[in-house]
C-alpha cells in the first residue's frame, strides 16, 4: 500500500513551479548577500571566520574574491531557475551554499540550514522535466508527471520543521510572554507599528499564535476543508516575519512550500494553464524502488533524531548551546554577554588580558561572548599564536552571560585552561558552569 501511494503518478506542476521560485530566490539571497554588506561584514572585514569545528582550513577567500563567489552562486540560481543544466547547477549551487555555512557561525541562522536541506531534496527531484531549458533541448526527457514521493518529502521536511519549532516553544520564558517582549523591544523605533509592538496584548497574541501557527499549519494545510483558511494564515504569518524580523527569502520560501499542499489541478490551472493535465494515476515502480525507500528512511530518520539529541546532553541546552544548531529552536531566546581571555605563560606566570574587541568584528563579539564551541575555539587559536612565538600557554575565559535579560551569571569556568581541553560535540563540556 506504502508502494502504491508513493509511486503513484500525479501532475508535476507543484514542483515544476517551485523550481522556478526557488531559483528566483536563490538568486536574490546571492546578490542580496553582495548589496546588503553581509559579505563585506561577515566574511572580508574579519581578519577570521569561526568554522564549525574540525573545519578550520575552509575559510573565505582572499580580497574581494567573495563577491565573485556569491555572483557565480547567483548565476547557478538562474541556471535552476529556468532549468539550465540543472542537476550540476543545482549540486553546484547547494555545494558553495554549504560551504558558506560551515565556514562561518556569526550568521548562523536555522533558515540557512533549511536552505541546504532543500537543495539536497530539490536535487534528486525531477524539477526540470517541464518548462525548462533542459526539456526543451532535449524533449525525451519531457514530463508532465512524477511521482507522490516528490512531495511528499517536501512536505515531511516541512512539517518536521514546524513540529519542533512548534514543541520548543513550551518553555516558561515564552510561555510567560517574556521572549516575544524582549524581542519587540528591539522593534521599538519602527515607524507607526513600533509603539504597538510593545502592547502587552501584543506580546500576548504573537506568543500563542506563534505555537499555535507552528503546530496547527500543517495539518490543516493537509485537509483540505482547512486549506485555504491555513494558506491564509501563513500569508499573514510569513509576511509579518519579513517585515518584523528582516529574514531575507526565508518567509516568501515557506510560502512557496504551501504549492505542494494544493491539489496539483489547482496549481496547474492558476500557474501553468498551457501545460496539459496529467490524469492517468498510474502506478509505476521503478527498478530501484528499495534504494529509494531506503534512502528516504534513513535521510528522515536524521531529520527527526537531530533535533531531539540536547535531550541526551546535560544541562539546559538554552544556557549551554549545546546541540542547539540544526534543532529548529528558532528565536526562543535573546542571549548577552561580555567575554574576555586571561592568557598565561607556563614558563615564566607572565598574565596578558586579550579582549575580544580588539581582534574580532561585531558579530563576532557576540558569539564569542555566548557560544561555548566559538569560546573554545578561540582559546585555541590562541594558543596557536603564542605556540607560533615559542611560547606554551593556558588560556582561560572570563565572562557572564544573561539568558532573556535576566541576572547575567558567569557561563564558563575561570579556572579551567580551555587551551587544554577537548571538543566532543557529543558529550556536555564540565567548564560549561550550570545557569543556577
Amino acid at each position: 500500500m506504502l508502494t502504491s501511494f508513493l509511486f503513484k503518478r500525479i501532475d508535476n506542476a507543484p514542483l515544476i513551479v517551485f523550481r522556478i521560485i526557488f531559483g528566483l530566490l536563490i538568486f536574490l539571497e546571492s546578490v542580496g548577500a553582495i548589496f546588503t554588506g553581509w559579505i563585506k561584514i561577515t566574511l572580508i572585514r574579519p581578519e577570521f571566520t569561526f568554522n564549525f569545528i574540525g573545519l578550520d582550513w575552509l575559510q573565505p577567500l582572499p580580497g574581494h574574491w567573495m563577491y565573485v563567489y556569491y555572483a557565480v552562486m547567483g548565476i547557478f540560481g538562474l541556471f535552476v531557475m529556468i532549468g539550465f543544466k540543472y542537476r550540476w547547477s543545482m549540486a553546484a549551487f547547494t555545494l558553495m551554499w554549504t560551504a558558506t555555512y560551515l565556514m562561518q557561525k556569526a550568521s548562523y541562522n536555522n533558515h540557512y540550514y533549511l536552505l541546504i536541506l532543500i537543495c539536497l531534496l530539490m536535487l534528486v527531484l525531477p524539477a526540470n522535466r517541464y518548462l525548462s531549458v533542459d526539456a526543451l533541448r532535449n524533449k525525451g526527457m519531457r514530463d508532465i508527471s512524477m511521482p507522490r514521493w516528490c512531495s511528499v518529502i517536501i512536505i515531511l521536511q516541512v512539517g518536521i520543521v514546524y513540529t519542533y519549532a512548534a514543541i520548543a516553544k513550551l518553555y516558561p520564558d515564552w510561555l510567560n510572554y517574556t521572549v516575544v517582549e524582549n524581542l519587540m523591544l528591539g522593534r521599538k523605533n519602527y515607524p507607526v507599528v513600533g509603539e504597538l509592538f510593545q502592547k502587552h496584548g501584543v506580546h500576548v497574541f504573537i506568543t500563542w499564535a506563534g505555537i499555535l501557527f507552528d503546530g496547527l499549519v500543517v495539518p490543516l494545510l493537509l485537509w483540505k476543508p482547512t486549506r485555504k483558511i491555513a494558506f491564509a494564515a501563513s500569508v499573514v504569518f510569513h509576511l509579518f516575519n519579513s517585515f518584523v524580523f528582516q529574514i531575507g527569502i526565508f518567509p516568501y520560501m515557506s510560502l512557496a512550500f504551501t504549492l505542494f499542499f494544493f491539489e496539483p489541478r489547482v496549481i496547474r490551472n492558476i500557474f501553468l494553464k498551457r501545460k496539459p493535465l496529467y490524469t492517468g494515476n498510474e502506478v509505476v515502480v521503478p527498478a530501484n524502488k528499495n534504494i529509494i525507500l531506503l534512502a528516504g528512511m534513513i535521510y528522515f530518520i536524521v531529520q527527526t533524531g537531530l533535533p531531539l539529541r540536547h535531550w541526551f546532553i546535560e544541562g539546559d541546552v538554552l544556557w549551554t548551546e549545546e546541540a542547539h544548531r540544526m534543532s529548529w529552536r528558532m528565536m526562543l531566546r535573546s542571549k548577552s554577554g561580555y567575554m574576555r581571555f586571561k592568557v598565561v605563560d607556563k614558563a615564566s606566570g607572565k598574565k596578558e588580558m586579550i579582549y575580544p574587541k580588539d581582534r574580532l568584528s561585531l558579530k563576532q563579539q557576540r558569539i564569542v561572548a555566548t557560544k561555548p564551541d566559538v569560546i573554545w575555539q578561540f582559546a585555541q587559536r590562541l594558543k596557536k599564536e603564542y605556540a607560533a612565538k615559542g611560547k606554551d600557554v593556558a588560556v582561560y575565559a572570563i565572562g557572564r552571560v544573561s539568558v532573556n535579560r535576566k541576572r547575567p551569571r558567569t557561563f564558563i569556568d575561570p579556572k579551567v585552561d580551555l587551551a587544554s581541553e577537548k571538543w566532543d560535540p557529543f558529550r556536555h563540556s564540565s567548564w560549561i558552569l550550570p545557569e543556577d
